[in-house]
């Protein structure tokens, strides 16, 4: 009996029916991390997207391997819209970092098989934080084929081979710093600092026709 193939929409979902979140503090670090880790990125090939599906592997027929990190950075590939990520299409390069923040709703099981996935499908840098323990750990290794490092809150401060960010542990919780220093910020004060400094360079470039200076030939 010839089988009916399964139609690539319903074997590769761009939802899984979850929520990106469970509340609001986790919400908030998932918008962070991306929004941050956008920035970091801009100049260079990368792709940076939080709550999106990806599937390692092209089957023809379910089980489907999936997860959707809760953030992820992919190294090698442009930052344009998607649906989900289907590695096949993707050069198959895997994300080589991703995270996870921890909710009251992930069980000890779940957390387990998300790493265990991340680990079988190359990812080489896993962090897991839960924002209401200051519980902190990660999984971390050069290469695919390297046996994974523990990262703990007791090796921090730490920074990532991979994204050069530094990670450190304070009272109030884990903090994330780009390599000149500055802390993530959350995405309203990264917008007010830009529109400063767009204000600074309007304000720059009225000064200089005033002085009867056209800013093009300046170029």
């Amino acid at each position: 009996m010839v089988q009916t193939p399964v139609p690539a929409e319903t074997l590769y979902p761009d939802a899984d029916g979850k929520p990106m979140a469970d509340n609001t503090k986790q919400y908030r670090w998932i918008v962070r991390l991306v929004t941050n880790l956008k920035h970091l990125l801009q100049e260079q090939t990368a792709f940076a997207a939080g709550d999106l599906l990806w599937y390692p592997v092209k089957v023809d027929a379910p089980p489907v391997p999936a997860q959707a990190p809760d953030a992820m950075v992919v190294m090698g590939r442009p930052d344009y819209d998607r649906g989900s990520y289907k590695q096949w299409q993707e050069d198959n390069i895997a994300p080589q970092v991703v995270f996870e923040i921890i909710s009251p709703s992930n069980s000890a099981t779940e957390i387990s098989q998300k790493q265990s996935f991340y680990d079988r499908h190359g990812v080489l840098e896993m962090f897991f934080y839960d924002p209401d323990s200051f519980e902190f750990w990660g999984l971390v290794r050069q290469q695919v084929s390297d046996r994974p490092t523990l990262l703990t809150r007791l090796n921090l401060p730490w920074v990532s081979p991979i994204l050069s960010i530094r990670f450190d542990m304070f009272e109030d919780g884990l903090a994330l710093f780009y390599p000149d220093g500055k802390p993530f910020k959350d995405p309203d004060e990264l917008l007010q600092e830009r529109d400063q400094t767009q204000q600074r360079l309007d304000k720059a470039l009225a000064k200089l026709q005033e002085m009867g200076v056209d800013p093009k030939d300046l170029e």
